[in-house]
């Protein structure tokens, strides 16, 4: 079966870059992209006009949310407050159990992966938190997150997370590492069964990559065995590294070396290794240590730096900064790791932050970012089927529509749905060459229903830290909001005046 795709913008690619065509149209059948242009010579049994609108190959996001967010919690907390958001000793003695049902780990990825659909994202690769687990991800779980991708029609690169050590914050307020190298190597395990079981599951959308938690909690032996396993099963492995204070430093004091440079010595880093969030190299403002060329290592083994704008920025952290890593010939790709999962929202960030370092434009363009979230994803991914429209290429396709009032007056097409647009103007999402949304509705799927048991979950989460807390703080404590909560205002506006 063929079908036509229209629309006032098509961003389509010539072999070297992606180029704009006006009122064009875009012909798939089955799951590939046959014709790219204006006129297409045959007949067709189906036409998606798309009309006022731009045909985007979808975006790739290489750091996906896999379940609610539990950095809403975290991002204003403060200094004062990060500590309680971690484990304490006592929970740890406690045996920290499961704090989510099965029903509910099995749940979390339909309401994650239904909100990247919304928002555009055609293939991704998601994360998850192990904050309120027992220890990482389950078999289980991810078993039940492919077949919901399946269900949805997303693209994902999958795999259980596994870790050797923990962060715990001790009666004495320090930070220290709780080790459990039993539990990792049964994660690694764990891990490989999964890539060996679902990769290339469901007609191709499932694929397997291997996800150790963040490089502190990890052991040397640990690293080197994920990049054994990642190389022997040909697939991708994410390592969040180089992305804080306590990581960056609880490697120096162990090795004498930054993070990156660590993972160079082990033998780590390569061209399926990304790296979110590569922040904190050498050089970095707020680097206390190191005198390697982290950029340097990162371009010599060809690892791609998985750049997740909006969440460090929330944080008051930045890369320093997108173009001096583009001009060092570093593959960046980007992610979301964060609620909303909005690329949009996250290149607009990205771009203003590098804009800030770089004191210029130069490489910090919309357009440079739109690559990152395209054809540099799919670099990384080893798909040169993905992140384009051209024959040959995967039918993942997605509409940004124009008509709302809010886009403004039309620009250059990728300037105007980056400043204006959010995931909110995607009308069409089409994955492999099936239409899995229109118009913001995924069919089948009850989005209220599924609101209601994100809330739900998000409640039942947001509760677990109560437990693990290692001060022990009443809720209205440990999770201030923003503004003072009252019954009524009569009273205490009168108790203001006269203060006044």
């Amino acid at each position: 079966m063929k079908t036509k795709v229209k629309g006032r913008y098509v961003i389509g690619y010539d072999g070297c870059d992606h180029v704009i065509l006006e009122n064009a149209e875009v012909v798939y059948e089955g799951d590939t992209i046959l014709y790219v242009g204006k006129k297409y010579p045959q007949e067709v049994d189906e036409v998606l006009d798309a009309g006022n609108a731009i045909i985007s190959p979808g975006f790739i996001d290489l750091n996906a949310l896999g379940d609610i967010d539990h950095d809403i919690l975290h991002f204003e907390a403060g200094s004062d407050r990060q500590k309680n958001m971690l484990w304490s000793e006592d929970y740890i003695k406690s045996g920290h159990p499961e704090w989510m049902s099965k029903e509910d780990e099995a749940f979390k990825s339909l309401y994650a992966y239904s909100q990247l659909i919304l928002h555009g994202v055609t293939t991704a690769m998601p994360i998850t938190s192990v904050f309120y687990k027992s220890w990482a991800e389950t078999y289980a779980e991810l078993a039940a997150a492919a077949e919901h991708a399946a269900r949805l029609g997303l693209r994902v690169y999958l795999g259980p997370s596994f870790q050797s050590g923990i962060r715990v914050v001790e009666p004495n307020e320090k930070v220290k590492l709780h080790w459990d190298e039993k539990a990792g190597e049964a994660g690694l395990r764990r891990a490989v069964e999964f890539v060996e079981t679902f990769d290339g599951a469901y007609d191709g959308l499932v694929r397997g990559m291997l996800a150790p938690e963040r490089i502190e909690c990890q052991t040397a032996n640990s690293l080197k065995q994920t990049k054994y396993y990642g190389d022997k099963l040909d697939v991708p492995i994410k390592l969040h590294a180089a992305q804080g204070s306590f990581e960056f430093n609880t490697i120096w004091e162990a090795h004498q070396v930054t993070p990156i440079q660590y993972l160079y010595d082990l033998g780590f880093l390569g061209p399926r290794t990304g790296i979110p969030h590569a922040h904190y190299i050498s050089g970095y403002s707020q680097a206390k240590y190191g005198h390697s060329d982290d950029l340097a290592l990162l371009k010599e083994t060809k690892t791609t730096v998985i750049h997740c704008p909006l969440i460090i920025a929330r944080h008051g952290e930045a890369l320093e900064s997108f173009a001096k890593y583009k001009r060092a010939n570093i593959n960046i790709a980007l992610g979301t790791d964060t609620f909303p999962p909005d690329m949009f929202q996250n290149v607009r960030v990205g771009s203003l932050l590098s804009r800030m370092a770089e004191k210029e434009v130069e490489g910090s363009r919309y357009a440079d970012f739109f690559r990152s979230a395209t054809l540099d994803a799919a670099t990384f991914l080893g798909r040169d089927d993905l992140g384009r429209i051209a024959p040959g290429a995967k039918a993942d396709i997605i509409a940004v529509s124009l008509d709302s009032y809010h886009m403004g007056v039309i620009d250059d097409p990728i300037r105007t749905m980056f400043v204006s647009g959010s995931g909110k103007d995607v009308t069409l999402s089409i994955i492999n060459g099936k239409v899995v949304m229109k118009d913001q509705v995924i069919t089948d799927l009850d989005l209220d229903e599924i609101k209601y048991k994100a809330q739900k979950y998000f409640n039942r989460m947001r509760s677990g830290y109560l437990e693990r807390d290692y001060q022990k703080l009443p809720e209205q404590e440990l999770f201030k909001p923003s503004f003072k909560i009252v019954e009524a205002i009569g009273p205490i506006m009168a108790e203001n005046v006269q203060k006044k």
